[in-house]
């Protein structure tokens, strides 16, 4: 797993290596800007021109250096200032010196003519912008778009990107590469933070793990609750449950699907197949008997009990004690996929909340009886998953979807503090708030799980993990990544657009093939 950054966190990290550990910031500037000019060279030819867009801050200075670097190269650099110069930090005003002395061609904005322009270092802003750009910058920035270079190659950060968020600040400039240094910032993960930064090169420019360490005891420790973010990586395959070769279907864990209302049996069929495929040993699935003969006949491997709903909406209790061996049996349970939203269901949710012991991957229809009747909440322990989309989040917190994507990881990491409960808020990029109060943002998959029953798949998915015996929160983190995974093994075999929801679970097994045997 991978750390990934807040701007501020990143200020901190910069602090302790300069301040406390001694490495002096110009060593760690030099290196910046040779990995941003290395990322220039490698992608143009030298007789393209190249304009070096510096703000007054650190980032302008990188910019600065960069452009050094690319003019000593041979390319014919412009580089244009913006910004009160006299204003700027102790590190730009010396790159701003030595530009001067090799008489580069260093230009104010307010005297800048624009002309051609084929390849773009966006060094205007860096980590550090909080608030919309306005005035001057905005002007400076819509420039530059309008001069539509080539390459646009971003320093830290896409200009006018927050890195918190990912949202726009005002305006903001799109570019083809960012190079980051050090570590990943949020706001090259989060959207539209992610579009806007293109490829994302980590550069290694020299800051030492200790300066990381040490950020982060200190963020522990701290008054303030610190965000803790970070996400997997092929390393993190390792921590999958192994296949031992002595063992049998009970070895593996044991799935319960409570899920299927009438017409509605492809979702329980989903969560099933895509348990059985991360690897449980047994599954069995709780639906209404309309579905009996679809589920036995698309998937025989699964135990199938049915119910009543009529019955169940009349006489709950006639099911209790059979529902309680259910639970007390699984390792697991799914709650809620296609379930319905009628009396029989809102009885099953309650029933399955209050006898389950075991982990519970709780979504769709069951968190939307669950906005409904506010008072299940009552129900939660540590041992709950939900996995809401931003429509199911929006009935669940009473925010507008627009201000949940505002900050998605505020939203997550909020409603998992206030019950202790792990939240899977599904979006283009997926955010896992845990219990234990860190945020994992999931950077596998594509648009082509846009698809119904996605969803479905992946409580699935998690649920097949955790039977496995994997703690319920590294279960639903690893869940998420294999998911994306999932969709990714897709795409490379046939494009984004075909992609059926039993297909990205069969795909499952494919990512999972030959990687936990022992």
């Amino acid at each position: 797993m991978r750390a990934l950054l807040t701007g501020q966190q990143m200020k901190e990290i910069d602090r302790i290596a300069i301040e406390e550990i001694g490495i002096p910031s110009m060593v760690l500037m030099e290196r910046a800007a040779m990995a941003v000019a290395d990322e220039v060279i490698r992608r143009s030819e030298k007789n393209e021109v190249v304009w070096c867009a510096c703000g007054c801050g650190n980032n302008g200075a990188d910019g600065i250096a960069a452009a050094r670097i690319l003019s000593q190269a041979g390319y014919q650099v412009v580089i244009i200032v913006v910004g009160n110069m006299e204003k700027g930090s102790r590190e730009f005003r010396i790159q701003a010196s030595i530009a001067d002395k090799l008489k580069l061609n260093r230009i104010e904005y307010r005297d800048f003519i624009p002309g051609h322009c084929d390849i773009l270092v966006d060094a205007v802003f860096g980590v550090g912008l909080s608030r919309d750009v306005e005035g001057e910058y905005r002007q400076f920035l819509n420039m530059l778009k309008e001069a539509e270079p080539r390459l646009t190659v971003a320093v830290d950060l896409p200009s006018g990107i927050s890195s918190d968020t990912g949202q726009v600040l005002g305006i903001a400039l799109q570019a083809n590469v960012t190079v980051t240094f050090g570590w990943e910032k949020l706001g090259t993960v989060l959207y539209p933070g992610k579009e806007y930064a293109g490829q994302v090169v980590i550069a290694d420019i020299g800051f030492p793990k200790l300066a990381l360490e040490t950020a982060r005891k200190g963020w522990m420790e701290g008054d303030t609750e610190e965000l803790l973010a970070f996400t997997c990586g092929e390393e993190d395959l390792k921590k999958l449950p192994m296949r031992k070769a002595y063992s049998n279907k009970g070895t593996f864990g044991k799935v319960l699907i409570v899920a299927g209302s009438k017409n509605m049996g492809g979702a329980a069929y989903l969560s099933g197949l895509a348990a059985y495929r991360a690897g449980a040993g047994l599954v069995k699935i709780l639906s209404v008997e309309e579905n009996r003969t679809f589920l036995q006949t698309r998937l025989p491997e699964a135990v199938l009990e049915t119910y009543d709903a009529l019955r169940l909406s009349q006489e709950p209790e006639y099911y209790r004690e059979s529902l309680e061996k259910d639970c007390e049996w699984a390792d697991a349970v799914v709650l809620g996929p296609g379930l319905g939203q009628e009396a029989c269901s809102e009885y099953l949710v309650e029933m399955i909340l209050t006898a389950a012991c075991s982990p519970v991957i709780v979504d769709a229809d069951a968190l939307n009886i669950i906005s409904a009747n506010p008072h299940m909440t009552g129900y939660f322990t540590e041992n709950i998953i939900l996995t809401p989309h931003l429509g199911e989040m929006a009935r669940l917190t009473g925010e507008t979807i627009r201000e949940i994507q505002n900050d998605l990881i505020l939203t997550a990491r909020e409603y998992a503090s206030r019950f202790g409960i792990t939240c899977v808020l599904k979006d283009a990029v997926t955010i896992a708030a845990l219990r234990n109060g860190r945020i994992f943002l999931n950077t596998s998959g594509n648009s082509a799980m846009a698809k119904a029953g996605s969803g479905d798949v992946l409580t699935g998915l998690i649920a097949g993990l955790i039977a496995q015996g994997m703690d319920e929160t590294l279960g639903a983190v690893l869940g998420v990544y294999l998911h994306g995974l999932a969709g990714d093994c897709y795409r490379e075999e046939k494009g984004r657009y075909g992609l059926l929801a039993a297909e990205l679970a069969d795909c499952v097994g494919l990512v999972l093939k030959d990687r936990t045997d022992i």
